[in-house]
């Protein structure tokens, strides 16, 4: 599985509606409206690099009102809530 983690910036005045075309997407797992220099990020997670490909180039930056996007590919996962589980008895 491979998780792509995209910023998103979008035509301000169009924003809602590009992230629900974006979460609309097969291969998109959230999508997140935020502050600062991008507008949206959108947590790709599919089977390889090509369906990447697939999700973002040929999907996601069609979407009207995307003007700009940064993909970044996740290496590996560290989580609390995933180690919180591995160690937890139960109580």
């Amino acid at each position: 599985m491979i998780t792509a983690i995209v910023f998103v910036k979008a035509d301000v005045a169009r924003i809602p509606e590009v992230a629900q075309q974006i979460a609309a997407l097969d291969g998109v797992s959230e999508v997140y409206s935020v502050t600062g220099t991008i507008d949206l990020i959108v947590m790709v997670r599919v089977r390889d690099t090509d369906a990447v490909a697939g999700v973002i180039a040929d999907h996601l930056n069609k979407v009207p009102g995307v003007t700009e996007t940064e993909t970044h590919i996740a290496f590996r996962t560290f989580s609390s809530h995933d180690l919180d589980a591995a160690f937890s008895l139960g109580l």
